[in-house]
């Protein structure tokens, strides 16, 4: 008889692990279900968390979650956010067309105000169509997180904004994380003001790190991080229209930090002496990856889909995705990658 994931974790002592979110909209709710199914494993316990727009929004609201409550006030906490955040999306006239829900189709791409925003964005600015600023975020963030309660939390947390003026990532820790943190990581500069923190403006994390390896390999005791993807590193065939071009853009954008991480764990694997120095930290690193074709296959545009039955899809996804990951990897945690990254290396 094959083991269960629960078997394999019955008999396993206590590893520790990082986590490394990505950020990807609604998408997210992908890494809900991920981390839901996480939770339920007690051999599992987390050190640290990088994590960039929705994927640092899942990682705080775990954070508050798991020092309320431990791993089940984690989970409860996760279901409560993404709960919030459809419920605030329910009167927006941003949803799928009658034709796309009967055919049982997710995305956005034949919505009129889809199409309409869509436009819309791409001639005007945030700061013309939304002078105010306002992100129904920013409140739901205010009312599910404490994060006074976060500041002192022994998990390590790692947020990435992207400085408009410099163009460089900054990591926020846990005594730094606020909503404005949380909603400049999450801020697409043609739909959003940028946040202003400490004098800085900021754009969405994803363009210097989504997420962010580097803190989590000098600051984290774990040699082991899940790295939870929603972003895709490869598409098939070649875009054609104005709106896939610029989604695919954004995709290797948003790729491009981490796959320069992930190369450099590669490359000093390959050195015979790596040292005693931060080399050798990045060289002991084990990536392990958790993704899903499902989510790969989405079109951009259900990014903007906050649908309950929607979120609810994708977090069901993700706890399978986590189960088949479990059953197929647990006993490589603590002892080896799962990850082939010398894949990377052979484009150099």
């Amino acid at each position: 008889m094959q083991a269960t994931a629960s078997d394999v974790s019955a008999s396993r002592d206590t590893t520790l692990v990082d986590l490394a979110l990505q950020g990807g909209g609604s998408h997210g709710a992908f890494t809900w279900g991920v981390l839901d199914r996480l939770l339920e494993e007690t051999w599992l316990r987390i050190d640290g968390i990088s994590g960039t727009s929705a994927g640092a929004m899942n990682a705080v609201v775990l954070v508050d979650g798991y020092e309320k409550g431990g791993p089940k006030g984690a989970q409860v906490a996760l279901e409560g956010f993404w709960r919030r955040v459809s419920h605030s999306a329910r009167f927006s006239p941003i949803r799928r067309s009658p034709v796309d829900v009967l055919l049982g189709r997710w995305t956005l791409d034949t919505s009129p105000f889809f199409l309409a925003f869509d436009f819309a964005a791409r001639v005007f600015s945030p700061y013309d169509m939304n002078p105010r600023g306002v992100n129904p975020l920013r409140e739901v963030l205010a009312e599910c997180v404490d994060f006074d309660r976060v500041a002192n939390s022994s998990i390590r947390l790692f947020v990435t904004a992207t400085n408009v003026r410099t163009g460089r990532g900054r990591v926020f820790r846990n005594s730094e994380l606020t909503p404005d943190v949380l909603l400049a990581s999450a801020c697409l500069p043609t739909l959003f003001q940028a946040i202003e923190i400490d004098g800085e403006a900021y754009w969405d994390g994803g363009y210097s790190g989504n997420p962010t390896i580097t803190p989590l390999v000098r600051e984290c005791a774990s040699h082991d991080t899940l790295l939870v993807a929603v972003n895709p590193v490869e598409r098939q065939g070649t875009p054609r229209s104005a709106r896939e071009i610029l989604d695919r853009l954004n995709e290797v954008s948003f790729n491009a930090t981490l796959l320069k991480e992930l190369r450099m764990i590669a490359l000093l694997r390959q050195v015979v002496d790596a040292g005693t120095g931060e080399g050798a930290l990045w060289a002991a690193m084990r990536i392990h990856l958790i993704s899903s074709s499902t989510i790969d296959q989405l079109g951009a545009s259900s990014k903007f889909n906050a649908e309950w039955d929607f979120l609810s899809m994708l977090r069901d996804e993700g706890r399978r995705c986590a189960e088949s990951f479990l059953k197929a990897s647990a006993a490589d945690v603590g002892k080896r990658s799962t990850l082939d990254l010398d894949v990377l290396l052979k484009e150099i």
